[in-house]
């Protein structure tokens, strides 16, 4: 009997079937990007620089080389980005000041995505990135040559460097554009630095790049605290509260788009439902004076229901997925997972929004009156 009728009223069950299909293609689409997209907006806010910070904690003001290490372990390598080491030390380049800074600077270029290097990151011994604020105070260009003075009677040394009477020869390969602090500063590897200073074995501070969230990574901070006593590892507020901003207002952005298709979805089957039991009176009023009970006739509905609601869920999981297959390719450059078992949650959805939908249809079937419908009133 539910087979007759939904044959037997082929536009109307396959309008409602198409609803119900857009409906959870919506649904089990948007379920699979806000699964998947945190993980994408965490790599794409990686590209704003840093958001863990190695600070010293103890009275001596840096952190030895060895309780970095250890604090490294603490890291998820599957998440770290990148963790660039610093040094800094106050130098002088044509008799006026600067911070030098010595870093990891292959690390440095993965923690700070961000700057703008006009020319190349260094490559070798006795080659550093300026800031802009520097370049243009001192007039250097990529590719000059400059003297750092960082004290006199120093024992340096170190391949491709000349060395005389406590300065060091360096040549620009880049200059560095982030419109902060950073254009003020000169960058050169920490081995170069190490030998610049004539110290080594200990560092200022360290800037982790994690792709997790704000909870997960203030978990890892507080057991890298609590590990390494010497370190104290903080959140830079900045880059995590607004990655946790912009992902809490996504999430409640795809819960109510989420509900509003759940709503239209139950207002298109119980439409099309009415309009069927509204056709099938006559139907329905012969049947109950044969003897059909409410119970029977509510039965068939929601089968009719449940099995538009069944075959909508498997036909919109599928063309979901290929909608977030597609928003990801072409927002993200990545494709999104396929999340298997998003198939039989969608299609159980779908039955428990249509079973609801028939509630209305069905009490007015229940409520038909045999005797009144089948004297053609």
């Amino acid at each position: 009997m539910v087979a007759g009728s939904l044959f037997r009223r082929k536009s109307r069950m396959v309008t409602a079937l198409l609803a119900v299909a857009a409906g959870a293609a919506i649904l089990s689409g948007l379920v699979t990007l806000s699964i998947d997209i945190p993980r994408h907006m965490r790599q794409e806010f990686r590209s704003y620089g840093a958001n863990l910070a190695l600070i010293p904690a103890g009275a001596s003001g840096v952190i030895s080389t060895a309780d970095y290490q250890k604090a490294r372990t603490l890291l998820p390598a599957k998440n770290l980005t990148g963790a660039a080491p610093y040094r800094y030390l106050m130098v002088k380049i044509n008799e006026q000041p600067f911070m030098a800074a010595g870093t990891v600077l292959t690390e440095a270029k993965k923690t700070s995505p961000y700057w703008l290097v006009q020319g190349r990151w260094p490559e070798k011994p006795g080659e550093a990135l300026i800031g802009r604020e520097v370049a243009e105070m001192i007039r250097l260009l990529p590719g000059a040559d400059f003297t750092v003075q960082a004290g006199s009677g120093l024992q340096i040394g170190g391949e491709g460097m000349q060395i005389a009477g406590g300065s060091m020869e360096f040549s620009v390969s880049g200059i560095v554009q982030t419109g902060g602090s950073e254009e003020a500063f000169v960058f050169m590897s920490l081995e170069d630095f190490e030998a610049m200073s004539g110290s080594g074995g200990v560092l200022d501070a360290v800037e982790c790049s994690v792709s997790l969230g704000r909870d997960e990574l203030n978990v890892i901070a507080q057991a890298i605290s609590a590990a390494v006593p010497e370190i104290n590892a903080r959140l830079v507020k900045r880059v995590t509260d607004s990655e946790g901003a912009v992902l809490s207002k996504l999430k409640t952005l795809i819960a109510l788009v989420t509900v509003i298709v759940l709503l239209l979805i139950m207002i298109c089957v119980a439409t099309t439902m009415m309009a069927v039991v509204a056709e099938r009176r006559r139907e329905i009023g012969l049947r109950k004076a044969l003897g059909a009970d409410s119970s029977s006739l509510a039965a068939e509905f929601l089968g009719e229901g449940m099995f538009l609601g069944a075959a909508g869920g498997f036909l919109g999981a599928l063309a979901g997925f290929g909608f977030a297959y597609f928003v990801g390719l072409r927002v993200f450059n990545s494709p999104v997972a396929f999340l298997p078992p998003l198939l039989p949650l969608t299609m159980l959805a779908s039955v428990i929004v249509t079973a609801l939908a028939c509630v209305i249809p069905v009490r007015n079937a229940a409520s038909v009156d045999p005797a009144i419908v089948l004297r053609g009133e």
